[in-house]
């Protein structure tokens, strides 16, 4: 795969250039996070961005099971919440702007203390990006603002595939190997987890990263899953690692 610190930037970079068109009407819409307007997920952004940078200073400890997570972060969304978008935006740039140079520069083997686990730096670039590409759905969506899939979406897909055993785990099923065979958004095969896994999801790989991102259903999307795990691993994905 490419650079996963350089994929993060370009990721970035790509939001950035519909953040920076938006206009103060645009700012106060409903994302299509429930309960949130699109300042309010840039919001979001710019504090778990922040995060991060903190947890390569060494200074994030204080872990929160899953469970907690979504209530932290309403909470701190709504403590912050007048905060004007010109500051929120410019709070969001001044974060992206350290973190991947920072990840990059990490030493290899080290672990870094986040959310609920400790990960390696390159898997918290992948969440990072992961998260990015979630929430600029929820952005542009409801707003009708063109926000097109790319190669990226290889290390949202890997994550994904990636933490299914942690997944099936969380929800009390045995589970078991599962194989991916998708189609990139340039329409190239990418092939995940052991070829001979007798469990198998086809199909492309945009749908499979929104059903991680829990913004489609699997029902609804393109994907097909045959064998005797792979619906329920459909029912179980998760694009973060926590």
């Amino acid at each position: 795969m490419t650079d996963i610190f350089d994929d993060l930037a370009a990721e970035y970079e790509q939001l950035d250039a519909v953040l920076a068109t938006l206009t103060p009407a645009q700012w106060a819409h409903p994302s299509a996070a429930a309960g949130w307007t699109v300042s309010d997920v840039v919001l979001h952004l710019a504090q778990s961005e922040e995060l991060v940078i903190a947890s390569i200073a060494g200074e994030l400890a204080d872990r929160r099971s899953p469970g907690e997570v979504d209530a932290m972060a309403d909470a701190l969304v709504t403590a912050e919440r007048a905060i004007s978008p010109a500051d929120v935006l410019a709070r969001w740039r001044a974060a992206t702007s350290a973190t991947p140079g920072s990840l990059r520069a990490h030493p290899k083997g080290s672990r870094l203390t986040w959310v609920a686990a400790s990960l390696s730096p390159a898997t918290l670039a992948t969440t990072r990006l992961a998260e990015h590409w979630a929430h600029a759905y929820d952005i542009t969506a409801p707003l009708g603002i063109a926000y097109p899939d790319t190669s990226r979406l290889r290390h949202i897909a890997w994550l994904g595939h990636r933490t299914l055993p942690y997944a099936f785990d969380v929800e009390g099923l045995s589970g078991g190997p599962v194989r991916c065979e998708l189609t990139s958004p340039d329409g190239d095969p990418w092939h995940l987890g052991d070829p001979d896994a007798p469990s198998v999801i086809t199909g492309p790989a945009a749908d499979f990263c929104r059903v991680g991102a829990r913004r489609l259903a699997p029902a609804d999307s393109a994907l097909k899953a045959t064998g005797p795990h792979a619906a329920e691993a459909l029912s179980v994905l998760r694009n973060y690692a926590f």
